[in-house]
C-alpha cells in the first residue's frame, strides 16, 4: 500500500518524538510527512549550558528541530513563530509573544493555508490533553483540530486558498499502561524514573497502534538531536531498555475523525497490538 500525504501539527522541537515513527515509515514507504511547530521550545530546559543560553535556546532549538527532521526523512519543519508559553502557571505565560496569549482565529486562519497548500491525507496532532497538560499542546490540539475541520469549507477562509479536506485527523499519545510499567522498570533498576506518571491515555481508548520498530533506530536518533533537551546520562540518553523499546516500538494514536473505527476492527487492532495508520487512514468505517 502506498505512502500517504502526513501533516503533524504540534508545539515545540521535540514533539515529534510521539509520532517520528509513523512520519519516518511514512516516507519509506513512498509517502510524505511534514512537520508544523507553533514555538521554538524557547523556555526549555537546557541539558547542558555548553550547548545554549536562555537568549539562545530557540534558535538552537529550531537547529535541532532541523536535524532531527533530516534524520527522519521528513520534509523541513515549518514555523508558526510563536514564543513557547512554558508549564501552566510558570511567568512566560503572562508573556504577550507566548502561543496562549496569541489571536485564535488568526493561528487556525494559518493553518487552514497550509493544509490548502499542502493538502495532506492525514493530520496527526495531540490528543486533547497534550499527553501531559502543557498549554501549549492543548492548545495546538485544539486549534490543528478546528483547522481540519474548517479547511474544506469553501465558506471559510477563502483567501487561504483553495477548500482541501483531509481524510482523517489521528490524535497522537502514550500507552499510559505501557509507560507506568516502564516508569515502574526504571525504579525497580535503581534510577530515578520519570514524572507524570498519568501521562498518556488508558490502553483501551486507544484506536490505532502503528509498528514502527524498523524505523525505531531512526527515531532515537532523531529525538537525541535534541541536545539541549536530552542528556547523555539520562533516561533518553543512554541505550535504550528492552521497556523503552517496547513502549517506543509501537505508536499510539486515538482517531478523533471521522468517527473511530467499528468495533471489529477495534478488537482487532487491539488484539495484535499493531495496526498500520496508511491502513486505517486508507480504510472505511
Amino acid at each position: 500500500m502506498p505512502g500517504l500525504n502526513i501533516l503533524a501539527v504540534l508545539a515545540h522541537p521535540d514533539d515529534e518524538g510521539v509520532c517520528g515513527g509513523t512520519l519516518a515509515k511514512n516516507v519509506r514507504l513512498g509517502g510524505r510527512s511534514t512537520l508544523i511547530c507553533a514555538t521554538r521550545g524557547e523556555v526549555g530546559e537546557i541539558s547542558d549550558p555548553a550547548l545554549a543560553t536562555p537568549e539562545t535556546l530557540g534558535e538552537v532549538r529550531e537547529r535541532e528541530l532541523r536535524e532531527a527532521c533530516a534524520l527522519l526523512g521528513i520534509d523541513p519543519p515549518i514555523f508558526l513563530d510563536y514564543r513557547d508559553s512554558g508549564m501552566e502557571g510558570t511567568e512566560p505565560n503572562s508573556d504577550p509573544r507566548a502561543f496562549i496569549n496569541a489571536d485564535r482565529t488568526e493561528i487556525v486562519r494559518r493553518l487552514v493555508r497550509e493544509i490548502r497548500r499542502l493538502r495532506p491525507d492525514l493530520v496527526i496532532t495531540f490528543e486533547q490533553f497534550g499527553i501531559y497538560g502543557h498549554p501549549d499542546h492543548r492548545l495546538v490540539s485544539s486549534l490543528a483540530t478546528d483547522a481540519f475541520a474548517e479547511a474544506g469549507s469553501p465558506e471559510l477562509y477563502p483567501e487561504a486558498g483553495e477548500p482541501w479536506q483531509p481524510a482523517k485527523l489521528l490524535y497522537a499519545t502514550f500507552v499510559r499502561e505501557w509507560f507506568q510499567r516502564w516508569i515502574e522498570a526504571t525504579r525497580q533498576q535503581g534510577e530515578e524514573p520519570p514524572p507524570r506518571r498519568e501521562m498518556g491515555t488508558p490502553e483501551a481508548e486507544v484506536t490505532t497502534f502503528v509498528d514502527i520498530r524498523d524505523v525505531l533506530d531512526i527515531k532515537r536518533r532523531a529525538m537525541l538531536a535534541h541536545r539541549t533537551q536530552i542528556s547523555p546520562s539520562g533516561a533518553w540518553g543512554k541505550e535504550w531498555t528492552e521497556e523503552q523499546k517496547q513502549l517506543f516500538g509501537i505508536e499510539a494514536f486515538v482517531r478523533a475523525a471521522p468517527a473511530a473505527c467499528s468495533r471489529r476492527t477495534r478488537r482487532a487492532v487491539r488484539s495484535s497490538r499493531v495496526a498500520s495508520v496508511i491502513a486505517c487512514c486508507h480504510a472505511t468505517g
